[in-house]
Protein backbone atom coordinates (compact mmCIF):
# COMPACT_ATOMS: atom_id res chain seq x y z
CA UNK A 1 0.00 0.00 0.00
CA UNK A 2 1.27 3.45 -0.99
CA UNK A 3 0.12 6.36 1.20
CA UNK A 4 0.15 9.84 -0.33
CA UNK A 5 -0.09 12.68 2.20
CA UNK A 6 -0.84 15.94 0.39
CA UNK A 7 -1.11 19.38 1.98
CA UNK A 8 -1.75 22.62 0.06
CA UNK A 9 -3.78 25.69 1.00
CA UNK A 10 -4.91 26.08 -2.61
CA UNK A 11 -7.94 23.83 -3.18
CA UNK A 12 -7.34 23.93 -6.94
CA UNK A 13 -3.80 22.57 -6.47
CA UNK A 14 -5.15 19.83 -4.19
CA UNK A 15 -7.61 18.75 -6.87
CA UNK A 16 -4.91 18.70 -9.56
CA UNK A 17 -2.41 16.79 -7.40
CA UNK A 18 -5.14 14.29 -6.56
CA UNK A 19 -5.74 13.78 -10.32
CA UNK A 20 -2.00 13.33 -11.00
CA UNK A 21 -1.76 10.63 -8.34
CA UNK A 22 -4.90 8.81 -9.49
CA UNK A 23 -3.84 8.89 -13.15
CA UNK A 24 -0.44 7.48 -12.25
CA UNK A 25 -1.58 4.79 -9.83
CA UNK A 26 -4.49 3.47 -11.89
CA UNK A 27 -1.99 2.36 -14.54
CA UNK A 28 -0.33 -0.23 -12.32
CA UNK A 29 -3.05 -1.51 -9.90
CA UNK A 30 -0.89 -0.90 -6.83
CA UNK A 31 -2.97 -0.36 -3.71
CA UNK A 32 -2.86 3.25 -2.53
CA UNK A 33 -4.62 5.84 -0.42
CA UNK A 34 -4.58 9.63 -0.72
CA UNK A 35 -4.80 11.80 2.43
CA UNK A 36 -5.67 15.42 1.54
CA UNK A 37 -5.19 18.45 3.82
CA UNK A 38 -5.71 22.17 3.18
CA UNK A 39 -3.38 23.22 5.98
CA UNK A 40 -1.09 21.86 8.69
CA UNK A 41 -3.68 21.56 11.41
CA UNK A 42 -6.59 19.33 12.46
CA UNK A 43 -5.38 15.75 12.03
CA UNK A 44 -2.23 16.42 10.02
CA UNK A 45 -0.01 16.36 13.12
CA UNK A 46 -0.97 12.74 13.76
CA UNK A 47 0.00 11.50 10.28
CA UNK A 48 3.81 11.27 10.80
CA UNK A 49 3.26 9.07 13.87
CA UNK A 50 0.73 6.73 12.25
CA UNK A 51 1.96 3.30 11.24
CA UNK A 52 1.52 3.29 7.47
CA UNK A 53 3.56 1.77 4.69
CA UNK A 54 5.38 3.70 1.96
CA UNK A 55 4.52 7.29 2.88
CA UNK A 56 4.97 9.92 0.18
CA UNK A 57 4.51 13.49 1.40
CA UNK A 58 3.63 16.26 -1.08
CA UNK A 59 3.93 19.47 0.94
CA UNK A 60 3.16 23.10 0.28
CA UNK A 61 6.09 25.12 1.61
CA UNK A 62 4.10 28.22 2.52
CA UNK A 63 0.67 27.83 4.13
CA UNK A 64 -1.49 30.05 6.32
CA UNK A 65 -0.51 28.49 9.61
CA UNK A 66 2.87 26.81 9.14
CA UNK A 67 5.81 26.10 6.86
CA UNK A 68 6.32 22.90 4.94
CA UNK A 69 9.99 23.11 5.90
CA UNK A 70 9.08 23.02 9.59
CA UNK A 71 6.78 20.08 8.95
CA UNK A 72 9.57 18.27 7.08
CA UNK A 73 11.88 18.72 10.08
CA UNK A 74 9.26 17.15 12.35
CA UNK A 75 8.79 14.25 9.95
CA UNK A 76 12.53 13.63 9.76
CA UNK A 77 12.82 13.53 13.56
CA UNK A 78 11.45 9.98 13.51
CA UNK A 79 11.07 9.05 9.86
CA UNK A 80 14.04 8.93 7.47
CA UNK A 81 12.49 6.63 4.90
CA UNK A 82 9.44 8.48 3.63
CA UNK A 83 9.74 10.63 0.53
CA UNK A 84 9.08 14.37 0.83
CA UNK A 85 8.13 16.37 -2.26
CA UNK A 86 7.94 20.15 -1.83
CA UNK A 87 5.58 22.31 -3.89
CA UNK A 88 5.88 26.10 -3.91
CA UNK A 89 5.08 29.16 -6.00
CA UNK A 90 8.16 30.90 -4.58
CA UNK A 91 11.12 29.72 -6.67
CA UNK A 92 13.64 31.74 -4.65
CA UNK A 93 13.10 29.51 -1.65
CA UNK A 94 14.48 26.60 -3.70
CA UNK A 95 18.03 27.63 -2.82
CA UNK A 96 17.27 27.49 0.90
CA UNK A 97 15.79 24.03 0.50
CA UNK A 98 18.79 22.72 -1.41
CA UNK A 99 21.08 23.83 1.43
CA UNK A 100 19.18 21.70 3.94
CA UNK A 101 19.30 17.95 4.33
CA UNK A 102 15.76 16.61 3.90
CA UNK A 103 16.61 13.13 2.75
CA UNK A 104 14.92 11.72 -0.37
CA UNK A 105 13.28 15.05 -1.21
CA UNK A 106 12.19 16.74 -4.44
CA UNK A 107 11.54 20.41 -5.15
CA UNK A 108 8.85 21.36 -7.68
CA UNK A 109 7.81 24.87 -8.68
CA UNK A 110 4.09 25.39 -9.17
CA UNK A 111 4.83 27.93 -11.90
CA UNK A 112 6.41 25.58 -14.45
CA UNK A 113 4.67 22.39 -15.62
CA UNK A 114 4.36 21.18 -12.04
CA UNK A 115 1.90 18.38 -12.92
CA UNK A 116 4.35 16.81 -15.39
CA UNK A 117 7.27 17.21 -12.98
CA UNK A 118 5.22 15.78 -10.11
CA UNK A 119 4.27 12.75 -12.19
CA UNK A 120 7.93 12.19 -13.12
CA UNK A 121 9.01 12.52 -9.48
CA UNK A 122 6.37 10.05 -8.32
CA UNK A 123 7.45 7.59 -11.01
CA UNK A 124 11.02 7.83 -9.69
CA UNK A 125 9.81 7.20 -6.13
CA UNK A 126 7.78 4.15 -7.19
CA UNK A 127 10.83 2.71 -8.95
CA UNK A 128 12.86 3.21 -5.77
CA UNK A 129 10.20 1.46 -3.70
CA UNK A 130 10.08 -1.44 -6.17
CA UNK A 131 13.86 -1.84 -6.02
CA UNK A 132 14.01 -1.89 -2.21
CA UNK A 133 13.51 -4.91 0.04
CA UNK A 134 9.79 -5.52 -0.23
CA UNK A 135 7.28 -8.27 -0.71
CA UNK A 136 4.45 -7.91 -3.21
CA UNK A 137 1.06 -9.45 -2.51
CA UNK A 138 -1.90 -9.55 -4.87
CA UNK A 139 -5.40 -9.62 -3.43
CA UNK A 140 -8.61 -8.95 -5.36
CA UNK A 141 -6.56 -7.61 -8.26
CA UNK A 142 -4.76 -5.03 -6.08
CA UNK A 143 -0.98 -5.14 -5.55
CA UNK A 144 0.15 -4.52 -1.96
CA UNK A 145 3.78 -3.49 -1.49
CA UNK A 146 5.06 -4.27 2.01
CA UNK A 147 8.59 -3.36 3.17
CA UNK A 148 10.22 -6.41 4.75
CA UNK A 149 11.21 -4.39 7.82
CA UNK A 150 7.52 -3.74 8.52
CA UNK A 151 6.60 -7.42 8.75
CA UNK A 152 6.23 -8.80 12.26
CA UNK A 153 5.36 -12.38 11.39
CA UNK A 154 3.63 -14.58 8.82
CA UNK A 155 1.36 -17.45 9.83
CA UNK A 156 -0.52 -20.22 8.07
CA UNK A 157 -4.31 -20.42 8.42
CA UNK A 158 -5.07 -24.14 8.39
CA UNK A 159 -8.80 -23.58 7.80
CA UNK A 160 -8.53 -21.16 4.88
CA UNK A 161 -5.27 -22.78 3.74
CA UNK A 162 -3.79 -19.34 3.18
CA UNK A 163 -0.96 -17.33 4.68
CA UNK A 164 -1.47 -14.23 6.82
CA UNK A 165 1.11 -11.43 6.73
CA UNK A 166 1.02 -9.31 9.87
CA UNK A 167 2.44 -5.78 10.26
CA UNK A 168 1.58 -3.00 12.70
CA UNK A 169 -0.78 -1.40 10.19
CA UNK A 170 -1.94 -4.30 8.03
CA UNK A 171 -3.09 -7.90 8.21
CA UNK A 172 -3.51 -9.48 4.81
CA UNK A 173 -4.40 -13.04 3.81
CA UNK A 174 -2.90 -14.32 0.58
CA UNK A 175 -2.98 -17.59 -1.37
CA UNK A 176 0.69 -18.48 -0.98
CA UNK A 177 2.37 -21.22 0.99
CA UNK A 178 4.78 -20.25 3.74
CA UNK A 179 7.68 -21.99 2.02
CA UNK A 180 7.08 -19.92 -1.13
CA UNK A 181 6.92 -16.68 0.86
CA UNK A 182 10.09 -17.63 2.73
CA UNK A 183 12.03 -17.61 -0.56
CA UNK A 184 11.12 -13.93 -1.01
CA UNK A 185 12.40 -12.92 2.43
CA UNK A 186 15.90 -12.10 3.65
CA UNK A 187 18.03 -13.62 6.40
CA UNK A 188 16.20 -11.64 9.11
CA UNK A 189 13.31 -14.10 8.86
CA UNK A 190 13.18 -17.57 10.37
CA UNK A 191 10.64 -20.23 11.27
CA UNK A 192 9.52 -20.05 14.89
CA UNK A 193 7.15 -22.92 14.17
CA UNK A 194 6.27 -24.96 11.11
CA UNK A 195 3.24 -22.67 10.64
CA UNK A 196 4.91 -19.35 11.44
CA UNK A 197 7.77 -17.20 10.13
CA UNK A 198 8.99 -14.33 12.31
CA UNK A 199 11.08 -11.23 11.68
CA UNK A 200 13.97 -11.59 14.14
CA UNK A 201 14.59 -7.83 14.09
CA UNK A 202 11.06 -7.16 15.34
CA UNK A 203 11.22 -9.55 18.31
CA UNK A 204 11.36 -7.69 21.62
CA UNK A 205 11.34 -10.69 23.97
CA UNK A 206 10.75 -14.42 24.15
CA UNK A 207 9.06 -15.97 27.16
CA UNK A 208 10.55 -19.46 27.17
CA UNK A 209 8.29 -20.79 29.94
CA UNK A 210 5.04 -19.48 28.49
CA UNK A 211 6.07 -20.27 24.88
CA UNK A 212 5.33 -16.71 23.74
CA UNK A 213 7.09 -14.35 21.34
CA UNK A 214 6.59 -10.65 22.06
CA UNK A 215 7.15 -8.23 19.19
CA UNK A 216 8.28 -4.61 19.16
CA UNK A 217 4.68 -3.33 19.09
CA UNK A 218 3.72 -5.72 21.95
CA UNK A 219 1.83 -8.15 19.70
CA UNK A 220 2.24 -11.73 20.89
CA UNK A 221 2.10 -15.18 19.34
CA UNK A 222 2.43 -18.65 20.87
CA UNK A 223 3.69 -20.44 17.76
CA UNK A 224 7.04 -21.43 19.22
CA UNK A 225 8.72 -24.74 18.45
CA UNK A 226 11.17 -26.62 20.70
CA UNK A 227 14.01 -26.02 18.24
CA UNK A 228 13.31 -22.28 18.09
CA UNK A 229 13.23 -21.97 21.89
CA UNK A 230 16.46 -23.93 22.22
CA UNK A 231 18.19 -21.58 19.80
CA UNK A 232 17.23 -18.51 21.84
CA UNK A 233 17.45 -19.97 25.34
CA UNK A 234 21.22 -19.75 25.53
CA UNK A 235 21.72 -16.38 23.81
Amino acid sequence: MINFIVCDDNSGILIEVNKVINNLMMKNNIGYKIHLFEDYYYNFDTIPDLKMSNKIYILDIESYTSSGLDIARKIRNNDYNSTIIFLTANEKICYKILQRDFLFSFFISKKRDYKIKLSNALNAVLKKINSSQIIKCIKNGIIYIIPLDDILYITRDSVERKSIIKTEYLEIMISKKLKDIKRELNSNFTYSHRSCIVNKLRIRAIDIKKHIIIFSNNDQIDLVSRIFKKGYKYK
